[in-house]
């Protein structure tokens, strides 16, 4: 059975951020994630996921100036020292936190015309940040992301992403499988899943078209669930999705698969 994480960047909105571990805890979950933690301490956060009996699956390396619009500066030249401190700062928090996986945001492209630098640049920060993280233990993440709920980013395929593991030739960098990005894009999921699994390093559900609950929409989630049993996918899949009202009534998706 697949082990899911709440994602508490989307999950609860109902709480205070802090107080959605004990909710997620509260509803099974035994892990979560989230897209950044650098609001708070690692020791303050820790010691939710402590007291909640969680474990931290996931977050994301500092994005740039998220409120500007930024998405990610991994790609984006003359902020290469700042990609490296932010990913540092990442890794002091994984140490703590304890998670294994860290997702690093690719950035927006300004055009096409500028895709071979910012590629470039790209290469570059990833080589440093699988090094720093191979010392950690770590795991670094690239996520293919929809070109309708972010237009621009760099990186919107699969097989874009996987191309870009095999040139930096880490094998601690692997790709985030969003199952709601991967189908608003290209879809063909499970055939994708096959094809892919040895280069993935965490995957992601939420519904399509609308990214409330998995079972709301388009895609067969029982049927992929048991296809990743089936490729022995063992990491987490976090429920990174906006609930469409009340999350822990949202959950009975959860319970009913639970109860199979």
């Amino acid at each position: 059975m697949p082990r899911f994480a709440a994602n508490l960047s989307m999950l609860y909105p109902e709480h205070a951020f802090l107080e959605r571990f004990a909710a997620a805890a509260a509803d099974g979950f035994d892990a979560v994630e989230y897209l950044f933690p650098y609001e708070y301490s690692a020791q303050v956060l820790k010691q939710h996921l402590s007291d909640n009996g969680l474990v931290q699956a996931l977050f994301n390396a500092p994005p740039g100036d998220w409120a500007a619009g930024e998405r990610g500066i991994a790609t984006l030249p003359g902020r290469e020292s700042e990609f490296r401190a932010g990913f540092d700062r990442a890794l002091e928090y994984a140490a703590v936190l304890g998670n294994t996986r860290i997702h690093v945001m690719a950035g927006l492209l300004p055009s096409e015309q500028h895709r071979e630098r910012h590629h470039a640049v790209y290469l570059e920060n990833l080589a440093y940040a699988t090094a720093q993280a191979r010392q950690a233990g770590v795991t670094v993440l690239l996520e293919p992301i929809n070109t309708r709920d972010m237009p621009g980013f760099f990186l919107n395929r699969q097989d874009q992403a996987h191309a870009i593991c095999k040139e930096v030739g880490a094998s601690n960098l692997k790709v985030q499988f969003d199952c709601y990005h991967c189908q608003i894009v290209e879809g063909d999921l499970a055939v994708k899943l096959l094809r892919d699994i040895n280069g993935i390093g965490h995957i992601q559900i939420a519904g399509v078209p609308d990214r409330h609950e998995p079972n709301l929409g388009e895609l067969n989630y029982p049927y992929l669930f048991e296809l990743i049993d089936e490729l022995g996918y063992d990491g987490w899949v976090g429920c990174e999705y906006r609930p469409k009202s009340d999350t822990s009534a949202g959950l009975q998706w959860l319970r009913d698969w639970k109860a199979r």
